[in-house]
């Protein structure tokens, strides 16, 4: 799904969203993927939501954001509670969704100067 042709400014975007993996300006990524306008990390060993743990999110946390919006692959699987309070208990509105969705979110919210991060898992 290619979501934009243009490049809307000096931030990082995602340009496009397939089973092969995102693309992040001109570059693709076939593994998981946390991306805030300023930041792209590509090492984070996260291939589930099953692998989710407080310290893969301090990954995140790390980055600040006012609203992190979690990609769970082709299929949206939820968090359990005990993770959505990490998030809660630092005032991080949280939203889990489709990789496809959190993408073209995420590129709203960047193009509208929001603080956001996405934490994006292939959609296998």
């Amino acid at each position: 799904m290619e979501l934009t042709l243009q490049k809307p400014g000096d931030h990082y975007f995602i340009r496009s969203v397939t089973d092969q993996g995102i693309q992040v300006v001109d570059d693709h990524y076939t593994g998981p993927v946390i991306i805030s306008a300023s930041r792209l990390i590509t090492d984070w060993p996260v291939e589930s939501v099953d692998q989710l743990d407080e310290p893969q999110l301090e990954r995140i946390f790390q980055l600040t954001p006012e609203i992190v919006l979690i990609g769970t692959g082709s299929k949206q699987e939820l968090l359990p509670p005990r993770l959505l309070m990490c998030f809660y208990s630092r005032n991080i509105g949280v939203e889990i969704m489709t990789t496809d969705a959190a993408c073209r979110t995420f590129n709203v919210l960047i193009s509208e100067s929001r603080n956001a991060v996405a934490a994006l898992l292939p959609r296998i």
